[in-house]
């Protein structure tokens, strides 16, 4: 990804330099495993950790990668020249390229999982905070774009929490699922290398054997990691869209932090326009576009072929270090939201009771009216109201037919705005558990 839309710790991951050290660590811990087993001398594993911390020659391994035409053995051949070519004899004994690359790179994938649940922590509790603040902050929701029923805006907030905090925990099975390595050999059957040297190699790594690879680890968990990437970035892009409506001039019950000297637009000194939740909507859409190949590189012909590496190449990195960016550009954004409580209440009586329409159905049902007539008579008076500008509680004590069921009192009743809270606090239990 571009410098713009990313965050050095996350970068750092899928750096040349991290990745040669992975490779560095599969095979010297493979050498152990080896020794161990008496398969090569133990003084030849031993060498090979004489290149522990030295930062390996980026450069130099290209330059041998320019001959070769493959990157394994040009890692493999500068190791040779840092250790020496005598002691670097038994380096990779019984393992194929695929060995190091899908260890390596589910490594990878796993240390940016804890990045991406780290951030996730963060955004929840700022969702979490903004929730508690606006819990009886009353505004009112919409269906289609259009007025519905009073709710508040620690409800919005909850259920975005709530939303996040499934998509933690599928990026936690995420992370489960691809933490695994394997050290199997051409094909995998292990018939140039024991079994045991992948346990070894994975428990010094922190990772599971794979229970069965081919020449490569199955790439259905790979596809489901980025799937579960794709969701978060599914979720992100709902909570932009929010926001970005609320900040729309002729709604404006919330807008992004507008920062002292930030300006809106070149040529209108007056706008403050929704950027950073536009720009999230734009980056939540790079993110799910890798989901589709991912899918797709779960069929490879027979025991293996490379027509995933190029597609994981890209993916890895840019869908890692976008969302990582995301979180934390969607956390900025949650954390600093200017919210307007009056502007909410301005827009919710801007049809001057319309919202309460169905607790006036409900209690002409109550009384003994059909829901056809009940219906009838709501609507009729609710209409004036979007047609001419009436107010619904003075057209509905204008009714006689209305007024035959229920009385003045039992009108203004219906218009209660508590009546549409009093389950907040049990909504919140149930989200936070508290």
């Amino acid at each position: 990804m571009i410098p713009r839309y990313s965050r050095p710790e996350m970068v750092a991951i899928w750096s040349p330099e991290n990745k040669f050290r992975i490779w560095y660590e599969i095979e010297a811990h493979a050498c152990d495993a080896q020794a161990a087993l008496g398969v090569i001398p133990k003084e030849s594993a031993e060498a090979v950790w004489k290149a522990k911390g030295i930062d390996f020659d980026v450069a130099r391994i290209d330059e041998i990668e320019a001959v070769t035409k493959h990157d394994v053995i040009a890692f493999l051949t500068h190791l040779a020249e840092i250790i020496g070519n005598e002691e670097a004899r038994f380096v990779h004994q019984g393992m194929t390229s695929s060995d190091v690359l899908d260890t390596c790179f589910n490594i990878q994938l796993v240390e940016a999982a804890d990045i991406l649940l780290a951030d996730m922590d963060k955004l929840l509790e700022a969702l979490k905070r903004r929730a508690y603040e606006h819990k009886d902050t009353i505004r009112i929701g919409r269906s289609h774009g259009i007025h519905a029923e009073p709710t508040t805006m620690g409800l919005t907030f909850a259920r975005f929490y709530a939303e996040m905090d499934r998509n933690k925990a599928r990026l936690k099975v995420a992370r489960d699922e691809i933490a695994t390595g394997a050290i199997s050999g051409a094909v995998g059957t292990f018939a140039n290398i024991d079994p045991s040297v992948e346990e070894h190699v994975c428990e010094q790594l922190g990772l599971k054997p794979e229970p069965i690879s081919t020449q490569v680890i199955p790439r259905d968990r790979h596809a489901a990691f980025f799937a579960a990437l794709g969701v978060v970035a599914a979720s992100i892009e709902n909570v932009s869209t929010e926001v970005r409506h609320m900040q729309r001039t002729e709604v404006l019950e919330a807008e992004e932090y507008f920062a002292p000297g930030q300006k809106g637009s070149s040529a209108m000194p007056h706008k403050r326009n929704p950027v950073l939740t536009e720009n999230l909507t734009g980056l939540s859409r790079v993110v799910r576009m890798a989901v589709v190949p991912a899918m797709e590189n779960v069929t490879l012909w027979h025991e293996r072929d490379i027509s995933h590496s190029s597609v994981e190449r890209n993916i890895g990195p840019d869908s890692t270090i976008t969302l990582d960016f995301a979180l934390a550009r969607l956390t900025a954004v949650v954390d600093k939201l200017l919210v307007y409580p009056d502007n909410m209440l301005k827009n919710m009586n801007k049809f001057r009771g319309l919202v309460h329409s169905q607790r006036v159905l409900l209690a002409l049902t109550q009384k003994g009216l059909s829901r056809e007539d009940s219906y009838r008579l709501v609507q009729r008076n609710a209409m004036r109201v979007w047609e001419e500008d009436a107010d619904f509680m003075t057209e509905l004590k204008a009714d006689p037919e209305v007024t035959a069921a229920l009385t003045d009192a039992e009108i203004d009743d219906k218009f209660d705005l508590g009546y549409h809270t009093k389950h907040v606090d049990t909504i919140f239990k149930r989200v936070f558990g508290e």
